[in-house]
């Protein structure tokens, strides 16, 4: 496989880009180094191509905004019809009120409506809303929930944040309700919000989320569901509809607009009118293009069989999977965790984050080396079907029997053709 074009620029980006990248997950040393493109230049469906043209199929679909499909037609068409009358305006546009009318029939928590670009910005506009609401400044959390500081600041890349912005921020553990009830007794009147994913890959235990919902209203905190992830993926109304436990407010993003930049926090009308008096405010927020794309993916996913065909694919796959790992004799070692929406193939050792970072690396590197773009994580799509189930099929059957040799003999790292991907958060 010829990948010079794509050497050639990352060494370029090398001079001008920190790190090469805008976003780590996609950077250079997130992906096999000697068998991966580094940069894709166009998609189709669930296929993509990249600077050299070589043609992969995506299973990661852009870290899960993509959701239709490559270069769906009907949002296309309805992003060039919105670009021919213009972008951006001196005044709001008529499609800041369609598309907040749509997520609010939709989503159950959703009383009105604020827009964003990205994940990042409406879970920092949810916590500044939470904190004015409340007049407290302390947030619990569980997860990920983007770059800025009152996140970031509970990890190992926190140089720049403020100890004091920090310090407002503490964690719990999913499915360990105890956790969280520890740090909220320890700042009884302080805490402005809770926020977690209401689910990932391992599925909320009964009465979790329940739980979860119960303290928080009971320490007088609100609760927030980031629904970025799971937002019309895993539901067209998000895990909250799934679930049926309700948040004061939620954040969605990725999968809304189908790959164009689009995000929004939703909630109860009480919470949501604090919004009149915080700043919360940006030139792009009420973009055209993005809001056309949002009302076409989400009138796809309601009213064509999109979800359905995302869900048969997936259980596909996940049995696919779990068929061939158990015929060479992987199992155990390799897991399949998750959802027919989302899943991933754990490949956890005991021995350490170094050797599981390098058998996911090893496995990437032969996916890729035979046209899978594979990330051990599975962001299913619309476009996902027959012919890339098989394909993907075919792939893992030549690839699991290498990964149980190499298992066998213990030399993972000697078959990389180059070094292992790196945490994003490193270890301090």
């Amino acid at each position: 496989m010829e990948l010079k074009t794509s050497r050639n620029l990352l060494e370029r980006a090398r001079r001008v880009i920190p790190s090469a990248t805008q976003t780590f997950s996609k950077g250079p040393t997130q992906w096999p180094r000697a068998d991966a493109p580094n940069y894709l230049t166009r998609g189709a469906g669930a296929w993509v191509w990249d600077a050299d043209g070589n043609k992969f199929l995506d299973c990661l679909m852009a870290l899960g905004p993509i959701i239709l499909g490559y270069g769906d037609k009907q949002v296309d068409a309805a992003c060039a019809r919105q670009m021919a009358e213009g972008t951006v305006f001196s005044q709001m546009h008529p499609l800041e009120v369609d598309v907040a009318e749509m997520l609010v029939d939709i989503i159950p928590c959703a009383e009105m409506v604020r827009f964003g670009k990205s994940g990042s910005d409406v879970t920092t506009a949810a916590i500044r809303a939470a904190r004015a609401y409340t007049s407290r400044d302390h947030v619990i959390m569980c997860g990920y929930h983007g770059w800025h500081d009152w996140c970031i600041g509970t990890t190992t890349r926190d140089l720049g944040v403020p100890r004091a912005v920090a310090e407002l921020t503490q964690t719990f553990a999913y499915n360990n309700v105890a956790s969280l009830e520890a740090a909220l007794d320890a700042r009884p009147g302080q805490v402005a919000a809770v926020i977690m994913e209401p689910v990932g890959v391992i599925a909320p235990e009964p009465g979790f989320l329940e739980a979860v919902r119960d303290l928080a209203h009971r320490h007088g905190a609100l609760l927030i569901y980031d629904e970025v992830v799971t937002g019309f993926r895993t539901h067209l109304g998000g895990a909250q509809e799934r679930f049926g436990v309700i948040p004061d407010l939620a954040c969605f993003g990725k999968a809304m607009a189908n790959g164009y930049p689009l995000s929004a926090v939703v909630g109860k009308r009480d919470v949501m009118e604090v919004f009149d008096k915080i700043f919360y405010s940006g030139t792009f927020g009420g973009e055209t293009v993005s809001l056309a794309a949002g009302k076409a993916t989400i009138e796809a996913l309601r009213d064509t069989d999109a979800l359905a065909r995302i869900q048969t694919h997936g259980t596909a796959f996940m049995a696919m999977a779990e068929r061939l790992i158990e015929e060479n004799g992987l199992r155990g070692v390799i897991k399949v965790k998750g959802f027919p929406e989302r899943f991933l193939l754990d490949m956890s050792s005991e021995k350490g984050d170094q050797e599981t970072r390098t058998r996911k690396t090893y496995f990437m590197q032969e996916c890729a080396r035979r046209g899978l773009l594979y990330y051990c994580l599975n962001v299913t799509c619309a476009a996902h079907g027959p012919e890339e189930l098989a394909f993907s099929e075919n792939v893992f059957r030549e690839v699991l029997p290498l990964f149980a040799r190499a298992h066998q003999a213990n030399d993972f790292a000697a078959r990389l053709q180059g070094p292992a991907i790196e945490p994003v958060f490193r270890q301090p």
